[in-house]
């Protein structure tokens, strides 16, 4: 005889819990738990016949409801303005990576770099419980204002300080990379260097370590020098174009980004100039693009996946208990890769 109530012995459940594997594997699910969590010691021999029952069964944990028991959804969220540029799938590489090996997962809000969209997708990502959350749009974040439940949850801000308390922050070292790779122009002998720059109020480090190098050099920078893209080679192929039609064009252009140094190259390539001997191409990132390229890229090296790494560390300091005092700042260094572009 058999009711609702009784499992078939052979018989695999639409929903499979932990009393089903219990049952298969002749123990109580609080042994079953313990082989899961590893908080307990459990003989080899029935861990053993525990987990073949899970593999026999399908067995797969159900994180909705150790979600309500733990109040913890063991995700963290990342919010980075461009999903495309390879900078920031690296970054993210780097946090999922942090993170796994302690049971967190990550995923990936795409802001385009619009402030509206970020405090919407901050907002969302709290209001579903989420863990921690990285910020990895720094110019953005200083316009979101955080009530009581957003200080209470680990925050880390890549690229910028964080107004916030505990808010812990990542900085690749953008001003001094760019002030290196702007005096490597100055001494090879380059006269006429221009920039093209991020978007108004964005890279505004990577703007003041090149100025900063242009005034150690002696060298004046006159405003039609300076011109801005969007982050992407089509921007920086425009930014390139309005250069090279000045009465004096450059002889030598650093970029804020390497998409847009390969734009560069682009419009270089169109005209017929050589590179480095005409004109000489500096990025910043160093994304793998940069070795692909001809000539390949002389850039500065933005350590994305450390950034991304370190972001889930300090992140697994605070939710794991370890650390709980003021927020923490850490400043990753940028080098210059000197390569043929320049």
């Amino acid at each position: 005889m058999t009711s609702h109530d009784q499992l078939d012995e052979q018989a695999v459940p639409a929903r499979v819990t932990i009393a089903h594997v219990a049952r298969r594997a002749g123990v109580s699910p609080t042994t079953v738990s313990h082989v899961l969590s590893g908080k307990r010691v459990v003989g080899a021999a029935t861990r053993t016949t525990v987990l073949d029952a899970i593999r026999e069964l399908g067995y797969r944990p159900n994180h909705v409801a150790r979600n309500l028991r733990t109040r913890q959804s063991h995700m963290i969220a990342v919010m980075v303005p461009d999903i495309t540029n390879p900078f920031y799938a690296v970054l993210s590489r780097g946090l999922a990576d942090a993170v796994d090996a302690l049971g967190y997962g990550s995923y990936v809000c795409n802001t385009d770099g619009q402030h509206d969209r970020e405090r919407k997708f901050f907002h969302d990502v709290m209001d579903r419980g989420v863990d921690g959350i990285v910020f990895a749009s720094g110019e953005t974040v200083a316009e979101i204002s955080f009530g009581p439940a957003e200080l209470g949850t680990p925050i880390v801000c890549i690229g910028d300080h964080l107004d916030h308390p505990t808010g812990d922050t990542v900085i690749p070292d953008d001003e001094a990379g760019s002030r290196e790779a702007a005096a490597f122009l100055a001494e090879r002998g380059y006269q006429r260097i221009a920039m093209i720059q991020g978007p108004a109020r964005y890279g505004t480090p990577r703007t003041a370590g090149f100025r900063a190098a242009m005034h150690a050099a002696k060298r004046k920078v006159a405003a039609p020098m300076l011109v801005r893209g969007d982050w992407t080679r089509r921007g920086g192929y425009q930014a390139m174009k309005t250069l090279m039609a000045l009465p004096t064009p450059p002889d030598a252009v650093f970029c804020a980004n390497d998409l847009m140094a390969i734009g560069a190259l682009d419009v270089a390539n169109e005209l017929g100039l050589r590179v480095p001997d005409d004109l000489a191409i500096v990025g910043f990132d160093d994304v793998d693009a940069a070795t692909i390229v001809a000539p390949n890229l002389t850039t500065v090296r933005n350590p994305a996946y450390e950034a991304g790494s370190t972001a889930g560390d300090l992140l697994l300091s605070r939710m794991s208990g370890r650390y709980s005092g003021a927020g923490r700042t850490v400043v990753l260094p940028c080098p210059l890769v000197v390569r043929n572009s320049a």
